[in-house]
């Protein structure tokens, strides 16, 4: 065992953690075990949370809020139960102030059509601006693209660095008097940088503009605390934070809820309905219209508890080691080129490379018939392959369950790809 590998002993017991996820147990391909090396795009379920849902539909399946009976209102529970749990994971001031959707991107979507609605002063128009940065998810850029296109605002946008941090040298031309909101990741998913957010949302403070931070990268891997950060509002989801698929959640602030307008409308959201007009429940339920993702909710509410039961503080330690070590063996893979920061500062763990002239494609066929499990393309974030005029990557991306020998299957599978292309 290398000194690096040593460095990661007894951090956290990812033997006893990996029992929980039965999927790590697969095999493919003629009896490959699967290395799992794609946790920034879902994350694996454990147990506890497959146990969740299904105790939910075989006991307490019913619609929630207006069923008076016994099985109803068990359901009630479980679902407002979980909103209880986000609240405190991201440490909330109310529980109020957490809105569930179907993911991020509708967190996102939600925002961005909210303002577009608004009444002054949050109103964006046409003599306003919206800022965002080149290394966002498109669920980050898009939304802000059509509000842009609607209302008739400026998009502007933070360039990147060579070493895929964001170029603030020009932020106070960036963020100026007409800029409305500014909207960022906090961690990339196709970079791994962790943003400085302090001075973003400092300067957005100065000048007026609202603040939304897309946590889908956070959330599942270090400690997320909405009042530390400051911003107005934070969207994230549940699969990648080892919940179910279709739940998302988006945080804002509460006279920020209580003032805007809803996004989507139907049941649940309304106070009174007549043929000429309706009067809106209070936020959450204003922003969640129709029969919300039950199910999906009680699972995310047991996802919280299993990340909390491990200790957010101890994951982010051990994905830190984690990556260190990965970006270590990656760097002395011959023609191998990180695409990002080559340090474990301020950086997540998920490491998008190039493997010389061959094509993430065939690179990541290769390593699947070798049971390994990584995520190949643009990552939806095709603005930084441009910005790096390389037509896609390979992500491997590393969480709780992942350990220094799947470190070293991917680099001995790259070496195996390189043999095979000669």
């Amino acid at each position: 065992m290398t000194d690096a590998r040593q460095g990661l002993s007894g951090l956290l017991d990812t033997e006893a953690i990996r029992k929980d996820f039965p999927l790590l147990d697969r095999t493919v391909h003629d009896g490959k075990k699967v290395v799992y090396l794609d946790s920034a795009a879902t994350s694996q379920k454990p147990r506890q949370v497959l146990d969740a849902l299904n105790t939910y539909y075989e006991r307490h399946n019913a619609n929630v809020h207006r069923g008076v009976y016994t099985i109803a209102e068990e359901a009630t529970a479980l679902y407002e139960g979980a909103r209880d749990k986000v609240a405190a994971f991201i440490n909330a001031p109310s529980r109020d102030e957490v809105i569930f959707t179907k993911n991020a991107s509708e967190s996102l979507n939600l925002v961005a059509n909210m303002l577009g609605w608004a009444d002054e002063p949050y109103r964006v128009d046409r003599d306003t601006e919206i800022v965002t940065t080149e290394m966002e998810h498109h669920s980050n850029i898009v939304p802000w693209q059509l509000l842009a296109q609607r209302t008739g605002a400026k998009l502007k946008w933070f360039g990147i660095t060579d070493d895929g941090r964001l170029d603030l040298s020009n932020i106070d031309e960036i963020i100026t008097e007409k800029t409305k909101i500014v909207s960022f990741t906090l961690v990339s998913n196709i970079l791994g940088t962790v943003n400085p957010v302090e001075q973003i949302i400092r300067r957005a403070q100065q000048v007026g503009a609202l603040v939304c931070i897309d946590a889908s990268q956070a959330a599942p891997h270090m400690v997320l605390d909405v009042q530390a950060l400051q911003a107005d509002f934070v969207a994230f989801t549940g699969h990648k934070m080892v919940g179910p698929t279709g739940i998302g959640v988006l945080w804002g602030r509460q006279e920020l809820l209580e003032d805007l307008p809803p996004f989507l409308g139907g049941g649940e959201m309304i106070e009174t309905v007549s043929m000429h007009s309706s009067t809106y429940a209070p936020a959450p339920h204003k922003f969640e219209a129709g029969t919300p993702p039950i199910a999906q909710a009680v699972g995310l509410g047991a996802a919280v508890d299993y990340l909390t039961s491990i200790g957010m503080e101890k994951i982010h330690s051990h994905e830190k080691a984690i990556t260190e070590y990965a970006l270590k063996r990656l760097l002395e893979v011959p023609d191998l080129r990180i695409i990002g920061p080559t340090t474990a500062e301020d950086r997540g763990a998920a490491i998008s490379f190039t493997l010389g002239d061959i094509h993430p494609h065939d690179v990541g066929q290769v390593l699947d018939e070798q049971g390994i499990a990584v995520r190949v393309g643009h990552h939806c974030a095709r603005p930084v392959c441009l910005r790096y005029g390389i037509p896609a990557t390979t992500r491997a991306s590393f969480y709780l369950y992942s350990t220094p020998a799947e470190v070293d299957a991917l680099v001995d599978g790259l070496e195996h790809v390189r043999n095979f292309f000669g």
